[in-house]
């Protein structure tokens, strides 16, 4: 067995620590809506590591633009775009049915930018979308290939 995938185990526990300290300190210094959302950037980022994607990138904005992609990841020779959705209850829907037409049209825009900087070939992209109710209510939701862009912005 390599050794590697034996500290995985045992490391989990620090992981977990520092991602509840890091949303502890959050919350004391920001909006309680923004630290839900980074605390659900967190989970998501855990569990596409644990699906085997390598995330490259979190928070990225393009230099010109309002959007940001919350996660970038790479899933074998697909680049992945991963749009997270953080609600606390679910009392106003499944979280994921907050991204409107608007909203994939800027994400859309700004992932066109990072593929291109990152030299990328457009056709091998991928837009997901991971949605997270905190209370517990419904389990992480994962749409891969959640929506498609044309090819002309």
């Amino acid at each position: 067995m390599n050794s590697k995938s034996s500290n995985k185990p045992r490391l989990l526990w620090f992981f977990v620590l520092l991602d509840k300290l890091r949303d502890w300190a959050h919350r004391r210094r920001s909006h309680p809506a923004l630290a839900s959302g980074r605390h659900g950037e967190d989970c998501a980022h855990r569990y596409l590591e644990s699906q085997g994607l390598i995330v490259v990138a979190r928070n990225w904005r393009p230099r010109r633009g309002s959007v940001e992609i919350d996660l970038v990841a790479r899933d074998a020779d697909t680049l992945v775009f991963v749009e997270v959705k953080t609600r606390a209850v679910a009392d106003y829907g499944a979280p994921d049915r907050a991204i409107d037409w608007d909203k994939r049209r800027r994400i859309a825009y700004a992932a066109r930018e990072y593929a291109r900087r990152a030299a990328w070939d457009w056709n091998r992209v991928r837009f997901d979308l991971i949605g997270i109710v905190l209370d517990g209510s419904q389990p992480l939701s994962h749409d891969r290939d959640a929506f498609s862009v044309s090819v002309r912005l």
